[in-house]
């Protein structure tokens, strides 16, 4: 009798870092279990979608993703954050195998087992330690907790995804340590509120190698910081707290990098956002940081053309750009999200007016970018190589993340490889990228 092939599973993973983790764990799961991960729709025994639903444009991206797996396969099961409000996706494709939401691991799983049933060989199917990673080798992303408390007039997140339900610090750091043991040389620490990490389980200890490490912000970065790899702190709200991770990366310890999603500059957009720490004194702690650690890098995203957003309220978020000197800055045209108290709070802003304040919020952070920039040439900047192609390599600095920040394109006199952190001199600077030639290995 001839042997049963294979079971053959084609992935689609959208959205952000966060869904990107959750896929890592669904496909370190199927490969467990024997699995194989095809590159094609067509000749796959079931496609897995992991969708996005924050915004519009997100959830119609998702579904055609979802209309193009049914029309080059047929058997689809749908997951992820769009997969919390199942209606608007059988309404639109009413044969999908199955739907489940974010984080449901298991039951993807089972929908998986119901379409093609597992073939386990044990002596094949050997699958590394750290899991299944869907980034390159040499960095990875460290999801420290699910879900988010905050309720931001703009974000349905907490919908989709729950309320903030963290990680213990010891699983947290056995995941970096197997990581690290891997290769991994960068660690991308990611949640939905990085700096509210903890405050679910009251910071409660858990045992790592004989001690307690408290499950809490500070706490946990300065523990990721012995493992002598880059680590690097994403969607971080600008609580009180924040201020004693400074001094680690002052040290060396950790990225003199932080994430802040600051969303807008003006007191009273930020009210109608209901954004956290909004009364704080934003621009005097960036000062103080900066004080502490010079060589601090703030990104940062923003959202222009909010309902009722005024011209005077536009300017101070453009006058706040200028005085913060945001080093790296995302900007988003509002979009109406189903279910998002923001669209019941002011006049829409017509399409053009964002339009014209995304552009000429774009050109000042280009302005500030490039001036920030133009002050690095000359210097020596440790660089990770990301890809190399050709002979021609480019990297990243400390102050910039992967597939959203500037790179480094490095010229070197022996071949470089991806993952290795050289020493470049900085030679000259564009608006958003830095030239140089490796002087150091």
């Amino acid at each position: 009798m001839q042997e049963m092939r294979t079971p053959r599973v084609s992935f689609v993973s959208l959205g952000c870092p966060k869904a990107l983790v959750d896929s890592e764990r669904i496909i370190t799961r199927l490969r467990a279990e024997g699995y194989e991960l095809s590159r094609e729709h067509a000749g796959a025994d079931v496609v897995v979608v992991n969708t996005c639903g924050f915004l519009d444009s997100a959830k119609s991206e998702s579904l055609a993703a979802i209309g193009s797996a049914l029309k080059e396969n047929g058997r689809v099961i749908v997951t992820g954050c769009m997969g919390a409000e199942p209606e608007e996706i059988r309404a639109q494709h009413p044969s999908v195998l199955a739907i489940t939401g974010p984080q449901q691991y298991e039951q993807v799983m089972e929908a998986v087992h119901t379409a093609v049933p597992p073939k386990h060989n044990p002596f094949l199917d050997l699958v590394p330690e750290q899991g299944i990673k869907l980034t390159p080798r040499h960095y990875a992303y460290l999801k420290i907790s699910e879900g988010c408390n905050n309720r931001c007039s703009f974000c349905i997140i907490p919908k989709l995804r729950g309320d903030l339900v963290s990680r213990p610090a010891a699983d947290v750091l056995r995941e970096a340590e197997r990581l690290v043991n891997a290769g991994v040389k960068e660690l991308l620490v990611i949640s939905q509120d990085t700096s509210a990490y903890g405050v679910d389980i009251k910071y409660a200890a858990s045992n790592w190698k004989g001690e307690d490490v408290n499950a809490r912000f500070v706490d946990l970065a300065k523990a990721l910081g012995e493992f002598g790899v880059w680590v690097r702190l994403h969607y971080v709200y600008p609580y009180p707290h924040v201020d004693g991770v400074i001094p680690l990366m002052a040290e060396g310890k950790i990225l003199p990098y932080l994430d802040i999603p600051f969303q807008h500059g003006s007191p009273s957009v930020l009210k109608r956002m209901r954004r956290p720490a909004a009364q704080e004194k934003t621009l005097a702690r960036i000062a103080k940081w900066r004080e502490m650690c010079p060589s601090l890098t703030l990104r940062s995203t923003f959202i222009v053309g909010f309902p009722g957003e005024t011209e005077e309220e536009f300017s101070e978020l453009l006058a706040f750009l200028e005085e913060a000197e945001i080093d790296r800055a995302g900007c988003f045209k509002y979009e109406p999200v189903r279910g998002a108290a923001a669209n019941d709070l002011g006049s829409p802003v017509p399409d053009e007016v964002k339009e014209d304040r995304y552009d000429r919020f774009m050109q000042a952070q280009q302005k500030i970018s490039a001036k920030k920039l133009k002050r690095k040439v000359g210097s020596r900047e440790p660089v990770i190589i990301d890809k190399v192609e050709n002979g021609f390599a480019t990297g990243r600095t400390r102050g910039d993340a992967p597939e959203i920040d500037g790179v480094v394109h490095v010229s070197a006199r022996r071949p470089l490889r991806a993952g290795e952190i050289v020493t470049v001199k900085i030679e000259r600077a564009d608006a958003y990228d830095l030239h140089g030639s490796a002087v150091g290995f």
